[in-house]
């Protein structure tokens, strides 16, 4: 049986980059500081539902 997983977003381009495990027990919304390609630097990738 494999996870669920959930797409992080680049709150620059809105680009999904990345995707990590679902946490049931999560009530906010993942904020990670991750490399985007597109914009070719860090931002903030959101988790999007």
């Amino acid at each position: 049986m494999s996870q669920k997983q959930i797409a992080l977003a680049c709150s620059v381009c809105g680009s999904r980059n990345y995707t990590v495990a679902a946490n049931p027990n999560r009530t906010t919304r993942l904020e990670v500081k991750k490399y985007c390609k597109h914009c070719n630097k860090h931002t903030v990738h959101r988790e999007t539902r």
